[in-house]
């Protein structure tokens, strides 16, 4: 039991590395790569959040040594941030970041997508945008537009 223990207890010294830094860096290479912007996004918002959550803990140091949960609570919100399931960083950017951070029109920071398309990208695992990219080279943002739209109204029917 003492071993389990252990392992409990420095679950966030083991994982932490990985979630925090390991697979973003991976990830974030591969956005690189990509040619899509959502990626980027989601990726620059997580290395900027990860930034401010570094500095905090640096500035806090002292007050968080009282707090024992500190590193679980913040391996738990950075793996909200960084699981492609949840797209956190994303999420944060879209909801919060984005209002106050406007650089040059919506149309040149949105890569070419509108509100709704951005939106709904978002919302895709980065295989899934990839397809929906190529969806919209061959077929045009308009069709993928009407499909944006009759997703949305068999949504209202149900």
């Amino acid at each position: 039991m003492g071993f389990l223990k252990t392992i409990a207890r420095s679950s966030d010294a083991l994982i932490g590395p990985g979630v925090t830094l390991l697979y973003p860096l991976y990830a974030s290479m591969r956005a690189i790569e990509s040619p899509s912007p959502l990626d980027d996004q989601q990726w620059l918002t997580y290395w900027v959040l990860y930034s401010l959550i570094t500095l905090f803990e640096l500035s806090c140091y002292q007050i968080l040594a009282w707090f024992p949960l500190w590193p679980y609570i913040k391996l738990m919100f950075c793996l909200w941030l960084v699981l492609p399931i949840f797209n956190g960083a994303a999420y944060v950017y879209e909801n919060y970041v984005r209002k106050y951070v406007r650089i040059g029109s919506s149309h040149e920071s949105s890569g070419g997508y509108s509100q709704e398309q951005r939106r709904a990208m978002q919302m895709l695992s980065l295989d899934a945008r990839k397809a929906v990219e190529r969806f919209i080279e061959r077929h045009g943002a308009d069709a993928f537009e009407r499909v944006i739209d009759a997703a949305e109204k068999e949504a209202r029917r149900h």
